[in-house]
């Protein structure tokens, strides 16, 4: 079913966009909330008051960089409304946060990326009873970061973005690319690309995009790990953002917080509209919009069109999930991890990760999510 876009979601998404360049990454989630201070202001008072707590417990969890900064914002509020409450969430990639929620280690998972198939069968093992499902929880958008003398507006397109970071096109001053900005003065130089070395979501989400939007210049499956020819890597979205800030002419794929915290300058994208699509959370909450479910009963995953020519949609957008077991939790975290997810899931959680660079989901999806956290078991 099309989740339509409706007037509370263009109003979050233009939220989402205010304090964006305030955000701090330098935890990248990986801080134990016990160790975290409350958010200051009216969203901090707000989140607390939505909160209801439930027991007493301690979460752990691991995953998603790309939703690091959202774990910051949610653990601590939590941890200010919730005495004798932990958090503690574990960046590491998509892939590492399955791995561990399939070995039993923790209790939820964040991924960029919707389990696959024999994802599902492995967590069976954990689950007793049931499986693993996918919760989204939060919206972004993939960012093609770049840092060339000169050129302050790049676009790029389908095809020359999938033929740049395969090493087909290795000057910045292809014709491919000065076809798509006339007038820039593109270098003579050749092309630095940086990928993800961890298994990534975000990886899966680009090369998903690479493959519908390509034109056929990507010839590999879309998946978490980089399969791409050359270019050099580095882990995590912070890792890639450092090294696009400190090499000439280079170019990689982050979230849009590690963008604008990094003061990274992003492409617009030609998609066959009218004009390029920049890379903001409103044009990127035009297209999470309009997501379709993928899931089935208690599985809420969503599929996104990333080859949309809609005007104003920006395609390269992702969902973040999180993973938990249906049926099968453990006893004495089963209410904190209800209390938790309910809170993040709630319009103040959504809210207070808008204020930081995220793309809160349209409210028809968060009713679903809130309504299968209430059955978890």
């Amino acid at each position: 079913m099309k989740l339509q876009r409706n007037g509370r979601s263009k109003a979050l998404a233009i939220g989402a966009m205010a304090l964006v360049s305030s955000l701090s990454l330098a935890a990248c989630g990986s801080d134990n909330n016990s160790n975290s201070t409350a958010s200051s202001g009216s969203s901090g008072s707000a989140a607390a008051a939505a909160i209801n707590c439930g027991k007493p417990g301690s979460l752990i969890a691991a995953g998603s960089t790309a939703q690091g900064a959202a774990m910051d914002v949610w653990k601590t509020s939590f941890a200010a409304a919730c005495s004798g409450t932990t958090i503690n969430y574990q960046g590491g990639g998509s892939g590492a946060g399955i791995q561990q929620f399939n070995q039993g280690k923790i209790q939820f998972a964040g991924s960029d990326s919707a389990l696959k198939p024999a994802e599902i069968d492995a967590s069976k093992a954990v689950c007793t009873g049931g499986q693993g499902i996918d919760l989204p929880m939060v919206g972004g958008l993939i960012s093609l970061v770049y840092n060339i003398d000169g050129v302050d507006n790049l676009v790029l397109d389908g095809p020359t973005a999938a033929k740049i970071f395969d090493s087909q096109i290795t000057k910045w001053n292809d014709p491919a690319i000065a076809a798509l900005n006339p007038g820039a003065k593109l270098p003579d130089a050749e092309i630095q690309t940086f990928h993800r070395s961890d298994d990534a979501g975000t990886t899966e989400n680009l090369t998903k995009y690479f493959a519908a939007a390509g034109g056929g210049a990507w010839s590999y499956p879309a998946g978490k790990a980089w399969t791409g020819k050359n270019g050099q890597s580095a882990n995590g979205s912070a890792g890639v953002s450092a090294q696009v800030k400190q090499v000439k002419n280079s170019i990689s794929y982050v979230e849009l917080a590690y963008a604008q915290t990094n003061s990274l300058k992003s492409a617009e994208i030609s998609t066959g509209a009218s004009k390029p699509v920049a890379a903001t959370a409103e044009n990127a909450a035009t297209t999470i919009a309009k997501a379709q479910a993928a899931g089935t009963g208690s599985d809420l995953a969503l599929k996104l069109d990333y080859a949309t020519k809609e005007e104003g949609s920006y395609p390269l957008v992702l969902i973040t999930y999180e993973i938990v077991c249906d049926k099968g939790n453990k006893a004495e975290t089963l209410d904190t991890l209800k209390s938790f997810l309910t809170y993040t899931a709630s319009d103040a959680g959504q809210k207070a990760v808008g204020e930081k660079g995220y793309v809160p989901l349209p409210k028809a999806v968060t009713d679903k999510v809130n309504g299968v956290i209430t059955t978890l078991a």
